[in-house]
């Protein structure tokens, strides 16, 4: 059985002949980096918090020495990477330093504001990174993990929260890009079914944690940006025909991956931009 998650969709959705490349050809290379690194860490260090703090007490969340528990979180996450590649350190001590010193100004903020975004009365924690194992068909599955899912107990509604750590938010052109917005319109379908709640019971929301603000504005400016995408009937039938689509052209009737498609290159600047075959012309040679 095969196993397809929303990273590997999204890449496909993307660019199929990298899809291709990483997930049939087997070229998937290291691609860690101190975003990558202090993003983890982060989301490891929100969602203890907000452990505690749901399942005792707010004052013994904001006990928790925040800035000590990112620094623990940084250095393993760190060490356990470039053991697990070799030896290859990915990032420098400039760049820890960095990244740690603007996690310090964001979980302030956060612990300053959490009102803002988590109330305890009358909402309950049904977890953090609850796992999505789902059986689709074609001896296909659909695995994932989602970061925080909360109850409102009052209105008996289930939220669906997202962590991302972002340089400066996510502006109008982020938001409008669906293959964003696909990742939660996903995770909300396939917790519905796995959960057996109905899809209307069901909100989701990215939660937003910036890096960097402007500087020089005679304007308050917060640290953390809530985004909650159209997550309606027909935005997730527009996702599922995506999904489909998917399926047919990479997988064959048991769930193996189609060997024989030729799969489409899209080249743009957008898309090479970052991508870690751009400059190998014998696996792409950027053309359609």
């Amino acid at each position: 059985m095969n196993r397809i998650s929303y990273s590997q969709f999204n890449q496909w959705a993307v660019c199929p002949h990298k899809w291709k490349l990483n997930y049939i050809d087997k070229h998937r290379q290291f691609t860690d980096n101190i975003h990558t690194l202090f993003g983890t860490s982060m989301h490891e260090v929100l969602q203890r918090y907000l452990t505690v703090m749901y399942t005792d007490s707010i004052k013994t969340a904001n006990e928790i020495d925040l800035n000590e528990l990112l620094a623990h979180r940084m250095k393993s996450n760190f060490l356990g990477i470039v053991e697990n590649n070799g030896g290859v350190e990915f990032c420098t001590k400039e760049d820890m330093n960095e990244f740690y010193g603007h996690g310090v100004h964001m979980l302030d903020w956060f612990k300053k504001n959490r009102g803002m975004y988590f109330s305890k009365r009358g909402y309950e924690l049904l977890g953090v990174e609850i796992p999505l194992d789902f059986n689709m068909y074609n001896n296909i599955k659909f695995i994932g993990y989602i970061d925080v899912v909360i109850k409102d107990t009052v209105r008996n509604r289930i939220k669906i929260i997202d962590i991302k750590t972002s340089t400066m938010g996510w502006n109008k052109y982020m938001k409008a890009d669906k293959n964003k917005s696909n990742q939660l319109l996903m995770y909300k379908q396939f917790y519905s079914k796995q959960f057996d709640i109905p899809l209307d019971r069901i909100d989701i929301e990215y939660f937003i944690l910036k890096r960097k603000l402007y500087e020089k504005v005679d304007f308050p400016q917060r640290r953390i940006q809530t985004f909650v995408p159209a997550n309606g009937t027909p935005s997730i039938n527009k996702v599922n025909l995506k999904l489909k689509e998917f399926i047919q052209e990479c997988f064959t009737k048991n769930g193996e991956y189609n060997l024989n498609h030729i799969y489409r290159k899209e080249p743009s600047d957008k898309n090479c931009r970052f991508c870690e075959f751009k400059n190998k012309p014998d696996l792409c040679d950027r053309k359609r």
